[in-house]
């Protein structure tokens, strides 16, 4: 067993090289370092996750807990007690809370109920085309791959057309991530803020329910083991900030891909029942959540043959465990008929009980959107190089997505 290997800093996976391209270096650890001491800003001592059977065990141990802020003391005091309010939810719990916060929300976030949310998902999707220039250069995350989850989620959760540019607002500022004081106010500010928010929307609920999902469990919260006031505001914001952003970079990614990678294209073009296979290798090729949220060490736990101390963070990274060439050939190839493209192979939306439940509802919308973008312009290109495409900069690679993606729908050719 091992105990320390040279850490890994934070800033090193914050530059603007290892943002465009990390997989080299990920590449380079499983090799050396599988399992990674590192050195956040925060002070915690952290050790990073890269291969993929590593990845799989960690994601399904209960010795890794999610329950950060009932446990840490430390990071409570990082990231304020205002975070606190809108993380008493499934993501950060364990054991029976855990599992009673989760079948609650998936006992109404049915798949009859994403399934019914098609027709207003393809309507979003041709609506934001239709608005689309097509002969000149236009940013399609602005312009369609942000809005189409956080217009779909919020009609899931009932949320009225007029509040949601505010409500994206604030959680553009929640999901940043950063360390300064001034951050961190504005931070702290719009989490109060979002609470607020959502504290007054469940009383509208219960005064006037509609069809909505949080209609529906503002109803269900007086029965025995019913959501708190609380766990179903923080529900609320879970639900909204996980089912947006990281479709948004998703789509983002796979239009990139498939425009960098014309044959790719074409095959689904030519086959669309290659579509459903082709967002599972999306997913593992370049997925946009690259690392699973935080978990910490109960105890001394053994990972790959280094020991995780007790009371130790663990960062997990997705994104390099879908590029391990001891699970997957040629990993690094982007190919949508590869073979076992199916669900359980990736690790893109997690693994074990915090599996992300709202799979079905990003992959459905992942179908509508690349079906519909690239059926009604089959010709559409990049509006520069793909080797000059700009990533996003982040402090802390928690999502792996595109700054900005020029394109230009129709070309004329």
């Amino acid at each position: 067993m091992t105990t320390t290997q040279d850490p890994v800093t934070a800033a090193e996976q914050c530059t603007a090289d290892f943002r465009r391209n990390p997989h080299p270096v990920y590449a380079s650890l499983r090799d050396t370092a599988p399992v990674c001491p590192m050195k956040p800003p925060h002070g915690i001592d952290t050790y990073l996750i890269t291969r993929y059977e590593d990845a799989r065990a960690a994601l399904s141990d209960p010795r890794l807990s999610k329950d950060m802020y009932g446990a840490m003391d430390a990071y409570r005091r990082i990231f304020g007690d205002s975070s606190v309010s809108l993380d008493d939810n499934m993501l950060n719990s364990d054991g029976p809370k855990h599992l009673r916060l989760r079948k609650l929300v998936n006992s109404e976030f049915t798949p009859r109920r994403v399934e019914a949310l098609r027709p207003k998902i393809q309507a979003v999707v041709d609506e934001l085309l239709d608005a689309c220039p097509t002969r000149e250069p236009v940013d399609l995350l602005p312009a369609f791959a942000f809005p189409v989850p956080i217009t779909v989620i919020c009609e899931l959760l009932g949320v009225p057309p007029e509040e949601r540019p505010h409500l994206q607002d604030l959680s553009t500022i929640v999901a940043q991530t950063g360390f300064g004081k001034e951050f961190k106010q504005a931070q702290q500010k719009a989490e109060e803020d979002l609470h607020a928010y959502f504290t007054q929307l469940i009383a509208r609920k219960r005064e006037h329910p509609g069809e909505d999902l949080l209609s529906a469990l503002a109803q269900a919260q007086g029965k025995d083991g019913g959501l708190t006031e609380n766990e179903l505001v923080s529900t609320a914001f879970l639900l909204m900030f996980a089912g947006h952003k990281t479709t948004a970079y998703l789509i983002g990614n796979a239009v990139y891909h498939f425009l960098a990678n014309p044959a790719q294209l074409r095959a689904v073009q030519g086959d669309p029942e290659l579509m459903n296979p082709a967002i599972e290798e999306l997913v593992r090729f370049d997925g946009s959540v690259e690392s699973a949220t935080f978990r910490f060490a109960t105890e001394d736990v053994e990972i790959g043959g280094t020991r995780i101390p007790k009371g130790a963070l663990v960062q997990i990274s997705l994104l390099s465990a879908n590029r391990d060439p001891l699970k997957f050939d040629s990993p690094d190839e982007f190919d949508v008929t590869r073979p076992g493209n199916a669900q359980s192979a990736h690790l893109g939306f997690g693994q074990g009980s915090h599996y992300c439940l709202g799979a079905p509802l990003a992959r459905l919308e992942m179908q509508l959107a690349l079906t519909s973008l690239f059926g009604r312009f089959p010709n559409l290109v990049l509006a520069g190089p793909a080797a000059e495409a700009k990533w996003m900069e982040t402090p802390f690679p928690a999502f792996r997505g595109l700054a900005e993606l020029p394109v230009v729908l129709d070309p004329g050719r």
